[in-house]
């Protein structure tokens, strides 16, 4: 059977699965809709936090980076890895505690004002609206190839799939739609892992792999890579182009970052109880390792069998007219190009003047199984795994913005009479609102899919991880501290991404960075920024009232389950 045949199959039975599990956990109240009624098992919340947390950029462009970047691309494994680590020990348990639907909800409550819910909920919007970008391109660059369908027809695909079971079921329905779909993708993620990991090294195990020397050579998989990128014209592959400072501060704005996603922490409060978010955390940080764990190990396999594909071992002297099937299937996306610069016919891949051929680094996780001539059906399993990587956490951010809009703007602040049916009248409009606007993000986005995350990540970095830290651990900070903080934070880290992303991307070079630090790695000055500017305004502003400071206390150390409530 023939691939699209098969991605059709594959990919429709998860569709149906999906919609079917939407509409079997239809939300028919707030509290199901916010919070899935906060009875959630920790196993099941543990696998859709993976789901919601792996995103398009971890399934499909993480591996991509790493497999192009090399050791540079590692602060990306090493930031969103460290950061779940950090949000599971450090927030989720006192968040839970504190019982609320959302982080606008903490923030209004925890600094006593409605301004600051008002700005968080801004806050929130942008970072998610940034986030959803990625994740609709991510959908995409999948239904482009495998569906053989442009980029903009694969988006609204797949805004058609998120806005039925987001508007639908709600977080009740994204819990259990991604359940299924963690398993979906992390089956996918790992077969063609094991397979090419046997292949190339004879190790079942692709972490093993990884680390191993080449079948039939005593010649080890990364030293056989840093030989051929020398060759051709790249940096060695374990050796490291980026700036110490850089490195430090991409890391860390992806680590704070995580800390600070609104659709990730949301998801604390599904469980019954404190103890059970622990719980739940400690799940997921395992769902997660799963995949974080193999992702070198695959970027590592693909580079090597693209180079050698590419370059000639495994093809008759460079000719184009023998070029593989999957280069010229990746040809018809306009994702992959090749430019015959000295009229031979000759295809060449190199990191210099000579190099032909244009590769967009978020294919290579999708073209990996094709690279290394695995069986169709493995080639449309990968598919179907992208997919539910980029939906399962489109329709968490989707329902982050129509919880902001509708329970954090309305119902707490513009309109506090509204009853519960007309709340979930406008939580569903929003998200149907965000939907259309994230698919504009997706057919145009500001770059490639981990980038586009890695910026999000930035921006919830700079303005909603001080207020939060501070909002547990401090209980002096007052608002004006902190509406102040999340405003510079965020003002200036967009500014500067915006500057080099869009107003001058020619300027965007180590030469005319601050500090030397890219516009992947300015959420950590954004942080940074934030806690001097709030730490300074809180100490010529007026004190936090008693009430609000013993209310720090309790959630410091909690003692109960402290349910979610709606008001």
């Amino acid at each position: 059977m023939d691939i699209q045949t098969l991605t059709l199959l594959i990919v429709g039975a998860s569709f149906v699965l999906y919609i079917g599990i939407a509409i079997w956990s239809r939300a028919g109240s707030t509290n199901e809709f916010y919070v899935a009624g906060g009875g959630v098992h920790p196993v099941a919340n543990g696998m859709a936090t993976a789901a919601d947390w792996m995103s398009a950029a971890s399934f499909i462009s993480m591996a991509g980076l790493i497999s192009f970047m090399g050791y540079d691309g590692g602060v990306y494994l090493m930031g969103w890895t460290g950061g779940y680590v950090l949000l599971a020990l450090c927030l989720a348990p006192y968040l839970r505690k504190f019982g609320k639907f959302t982080v606008p909800d903490f923030v209004g409550d925890r600094y006593y004002s409605q301004l600051a819910r008002t700005v968080a909920v801004v806050c929130a919007i942008f970072v998610c609206f940034t986030y959803v970008a990625g994740q609709m391109r991510g959908v995409g660059v999948v239904f482009s190839r495998f569906l053989e369908v442009d980029i903009t027809t694969g988006v609204v695909i797949g805004m058609c799939i998120v806005f039925f079971y987001t508007v639908l079921g709600g977080m009740k329905g994204i819990t259990y739609t991604q359940v299924a779909q963690y398993c979906v993708l992390i089956f996918a993620y790992l077969v063609p892992a094991v397979f090419i990991s046997m292949m190339m090294t004879g190790n079942v195990l692709p972490q093993v792999g990884f680390g191993s020397s080449l079948v039939g050579t005593d010649t080890f998989l990364l030293d056989k890579l840093d030989g051929l990128s020398t060759e051709l014209g790249f940096t060695e592959y374990t050796s490291g182009t980026k700036s110490v400072i850089d490195v430090f501060c991409i890391t860390a704005a992806l680590m704070v970052g995580t800390a600070g996603l609104p659709h990730v922490i949301v998801r604390f409060f599904t469980v019954p109880k404190v103890r059970d978010a622990r719980k739940s955390a400690g799940w997921a940080l395992l769902f997660i390792a799963i995949l974080y764990t193999t992702a070198p190990a695959i970027a590592s396999f693909a580079r090597v069998n693209m180079i050698n594909t590419i370059n000639g071992e495994q093809m008759q002297g460079n000719d184009y007219a023998q070029a593989p099937d999957w280069i010229k299937n990746w040809e018809r996306t306009g994702l992959i190009k090749w430019e015959d610069k000295n009229e031979d016919g000759k295809m060449f891949y190199s990191g210099d003047e000579r190099n032909e051929m244009t590769i967009d680094r978020d294919i290579m996780v999708l073209a990996n199984p094709e690279i290394a001539q695995l069986p169709n059906w493995v080639i449309a399993l990968v598919a179907a795994g992208g997919i539910a990587a980029a939906l399962s956490t489109s329709a968490g951010l989707l329902l982050v913005i129509s919880t902001s809009v509708s329970h954090d703007l309305l119902k707490r602040n513009l309109m506090p009479d509204i009853t519960d049916k007309k709340e979930l009248f406008y939580a569903r409009l929003a998200a149907g609102v965000a939907i259309v606007i994230a698919g504009y993000f997706g057919v145009n986005p500001p770059g490639f899919v981990a980038q586009v995350v890695a910026f999000a990540f930035g921006l919830a970095a700079s303005s909603f991880f001080p207020a939060i830290i501070m909002g547990i651990f401090y209980k002096r900070m007052n608002k004006e501290g902190a509406i102040a903080g999340m405003l510079s934070g965020i003002t200036f880290t967009a500014a500067y991404i915006i500057y080099f992303k869009f107003i001058d991307p020619a300027a965007n070079t180590p030469a005319n960075w601050w500090f030397g630090i890219s516009p992947e790695g300015i959420g950590t000055l954004g942080m940074m920024l934030n806690f001097a500017v709030a730490l300074v305004v809180n100490r010529f502003t007026a004190e936090v009232p008693a009430d609000v400071q013993e209310m720090v206390e309790s959630i410091r150390y909690p003692k109960g389950s402290g349910s979610a409530q709606a008001h």
